[in-house]
This record gives C-alpha cells, structure tokens and sequence, in this order.
C-alpha cells in the first residue's frame, strides 16, 4: 500500500513539474512564434547555412524582403525575419536562429511592433541592449547592425515613438565599435516630409519593390566595408 502511494505521489510531482514548466513557457508572449522557430530549424537540417554569412533577422519587413539573396549576390544571406515579431521575440530566440549560424554580420530590423503594441521607445531599447548582450555572450565578435525602424503610412501616428528609439539606439551603437546604425527613416519621406506612397504596398505598411531597393542601397556601403576589410586582413 505504501508503494502505491509512493508511486502515486512521485506521479503527481512529475505531473506537477511538467505543468509548472508549461506554465512558464506561456508567460513568454515569444512562444506564440514556436511554428515559425520549428519551420527553420528543419529547413537548418535539410540545408545547413555556413557560417560567416549576413544574418537578416527582425520582424516582417525581413521575412517579406524575398530579394536578398539578388540584393547581395557576392555574400551569402540567411533571411530569419518572422511574423509581427518583436525585438524581444530575436531575443527569445537567439539561441536557435542567430548564434547556431555563427554569421559574421547581424542585421536586425524590427521595433515597429513593439511601439505599435504600446510598448514605450526606452522599454525597446533595453530589448536591444539584450539582444546584443546576448549574442556577443556567445559571439563576441560578431558585427551587429540596426536599420532604424520606420516609417510607413499606416503608422505614421508613432512615428514621433520610433525616432526617439532609433535615436536611442544611434547613440547606443555609435559609442561601440563593433555595431553599425543603418539609417533608414527620413530616405523614405518625400518633400512633405511623408511617407512616399510609391514605396509602400497596399497595406501602406510594408515596402513595395521600390522601397526595399532603397533599403538595399542602404546595406550595401556596409558590407563591402566590413567584408572587404575582413578579407584584406587576412
């Protein structure tokens, strides 16, 4: 009878156990992008990426830029950009999609969200600070870019928000020699100091063709900087 209850009782702490780790998972909002994680750690398996590539990662304007790899044919790129996610979300998951990869640059995009939800442009900040604290924890010497966030039509009521954070993290990246700010704001605004609607999709949100050549006009100074640099030195 004492065995049973043993039994039953050691039964109960492993149940107790699994429900209490389920439980925490579900405090983190990141665990809603699970699928999205999943979906790229099996493309990992059937297609390893090299390391020492250009990590795109951030929210959608990342997952809908389907030009990298014509954008930047002399490098290779991964694209790891998911959902409406958010700066925290990259950090959630920086251990399955940006520090297996070992790339030699970093390219986050994202911010937008996370204004939108109502977070303020200081909270997103320390969202970025732990980002790079976590990548450089494993990566040290990775390099890490951020293409400021913003603008788009459809938001344009944040867009005050979103130049206090990219302002925010320009100061941040520009007292460390090892990170880049691409800025990517007011080349999207036209004389009325607007948003351009020729570069904006139906939505009035994401890009149109037109608006990621900008955006890839705007990366290119940077990786024939830094790759270029890397090859010569060695």
């Amino acid at each position: 009878m004492k065995k049973i209850c043993y039994t039953a009782g050691l039964a109960g702490l492993l149940s107790l156990l699994v429900l209490s780790q389920a439980r925490a998972e579900e405090k983190s909002p990141s665990v809603k992008w699970e699928k999205d994680i999943q979906k790229f750690e099996a493309a990992d398996k059937t297609n390893p990426p090299p390391e020492g590539a250009v990590l795109f990662i951030g929210s959608s304007t990342i997952r809908m830029w389907k030009t990298l790899k014509e954008d930047f044919p002399q490098h290779t790129v991964i694209n790891r950009g998911f959902g409406g996610s958010q700066i925290a979300d990259s950090v959630y998951y920086a251990d399955r999609i940006v520090i297996p990869y070992k790339p030699k640059m970093i390219l986050l995009y994202a911010g937008g969200n996370d204004i939108h939800t109502g977070k303020t442009p200081e909270a997103v900040f320390e969202d970025f600070k732990a980002f790079v604290v976590k990548v450089r924890a494993k990566l040290p010497s990775v390099r890490i870019a951020f293409m400021s966030s913003g603008p788009s039509i459809a938001r344009w009521a944040q867009a005050d928000k979103l130049r206090k954070l990219n302002q925010l993290i320009k100061e941040y990246v520009e007292k460390d020699g090892s990170m880049d700010f691409i800025e990517a704001f007011d080349v999207f605004l036209g004389p009325d100091g607007k948003p351009r609607p020729e570069l904006y999709v139906a939505d009035k949100l994401h890009n149109s063709a037109e608006g990621y050549t900008i955006r890839a006009e705007l990366v290119r100074p940077y990786l024939k900087k830094w790759f270029c640099k890397s090859s010569h030195g060695r």
